[in-house]
């Protein structure tokens, strides 16, 4: 339909065309090219960390990371139990353990005690997620992990720009990723990037990331890398992608508070929320309704689908899917069923978030028509 309104769609400067025009017509169309040097320069600069890596995408970028820092069979690496299940994945590819914790109920991040009841003698790592670009607890996270020793590997796939405490996600532990995705905040297509002040882990990385080979005779591996390279084209996206990031998120910030305005929230139904501590990267509007279960969202969903308003669930738990069959921790078992996310996407304007607003409103009221069933069901 004509006016359908989507979850999210990218939105760019005018630059990405030339850009991309110009890496074509320079003939480095492939892993080498002005565009990568520059686009990782920009971004390390923009996080206030020494040292940025482009890598094909997020996920890469994730394992890449961990094998950099030596995660492998026999470690336990701890991951949140509500997250996009490339975190676990990751973690699965080194043949470590992922260990699915519970998260906060207010920031959706990893929880810090929950954190601290799961560490054995066999826990090499901790990757907080920003999730839905809001920082995790980072204080708390690197003080149990200085206490025992433990990587932290930052997933910041979906927080570009946010802060924690005054400082930007991406340099506030071992390393940090990235992903470019077409959702994201800011997009390469495909892409993902890892962030880091440890001129060591930089410069490892660099070389598992280009298949291992030796810098000092050519076709000479010397372990077991990988090609998880970005091309020249999709850096010159990025870099023209970079001359607005904060434009985009600070529009998202506009955007968030544009549908504080026109949908009606109460303790039982609420919209992202953000600690006095941190700058949100907004990266998705959430939205959470207390008296959901699956089958309500589920109709809900499909009734704002039918009036042209794309919606999407909040990730499954880990514990829930196949491969990682367990125990869903309490939190984010609820979170998993109660939550959702609007169209969020930097051209949606105000007459289109009213739309949202007014059928939010409308479809709530229908299947809750009593003002009861919003009041919150189960403590978290």
């Amino acid at each position: 339909m004509s006016d359908f309104i989507p979850i999210s769609k990218p939105h760019f400067s005018g630059l990405e065309e030339q850009y991309v025009l110009d890496a074509v017509r320079s003939g480095w169309v492939s892993s080498l090219g002005k565009y990568i040097e520059e686009f990782e320069a920009r971004f390390a600069a923009y996080c206030g960390t020494k040292y940025a890596l482009t890598t094909s995408n997020g996920t890469t970028g994730l394992h890449l990371a961990l094998a950099t820092a030596g995660i492998g069979p026999g470690d336990e690496v701890i991951v949140p139990g509500l997250t996009f299940v490339a975190t676990a994945n990751a973690v699965s590819y080194t043949g470590a353990k992922p260990v699915m914790v519970d998260v906060q109920s207010d920031t959706l991040c990893i929880c810090p005690d929950a954190v601290q009841a799961a560490i054995t003698s066999r826990t090499k790592a901790i990757i907080p997620v920003h999730l839905y670009g809001h920082p995790a607890a980072m204080d708390e996270i690197n003080a149990l992990a200085a206490e025992h020793s433990l990587f932290i590997i930052e997933d910041a796939a979906e927080a570009h720009g946010a802060e924690y405490k005054g400082r930007r996600v991406g340099g506030l532990g071992l390393a940090g990723v990235f992903s470019f995705y077409g959702n994201k905040i800011m997009t390469t297509g495909e892409g993902g990037m890892i962030t880091t002040n440890d001129a060591n882990f930089h410069a490892r990385a660099v070389f598992l990331r280009d298949q291992a080979m030796s810098k000092e005779r050519r076709y000479w591996h010397e372990a077991i890398g990988f090609n998880y390279r970005i091309t020249n084209m999709q850096a010159a996206l990025g870099v023209a992608q970079m001359t607005i990031l904060d434009e985009m998120v600070a529009r998202r910030a506009e955007i968030l508070e544009a549908y504080r305005k026109v949908i009606h929230t109460s303790d039982a139904m609420r919209l992202n929320f953000r600690a006095p501590w941190a700058k949100s990267a907004n990266w998705m509007i959430c939205l959470e309704v207390d008296a959901f279960d699956a089958q309500s969202r589920g109709e809900f969903m499909s009734r704002l689908a039918r009036r042209g308003i794309d919606t999407r669930p909040y990730f499954c738990p880990m514990t829930s899917l196949p491969m990682y069959q367990g125990t869903t921790p309490p939190v984010a078992a609820k979170k998993s069923v109660t939550g959702l996310n609007l169209p969020t996407y930097h051209s949606l304007t105000d007459a289109e978030i009213a739309r949202v607003g007014a059928a939010v409103n409308e479809e709530l009221a229908q299947l809750f028509p009593q003002k009861a069933a919003l009041k919150s069901r189960v403590a978290v």
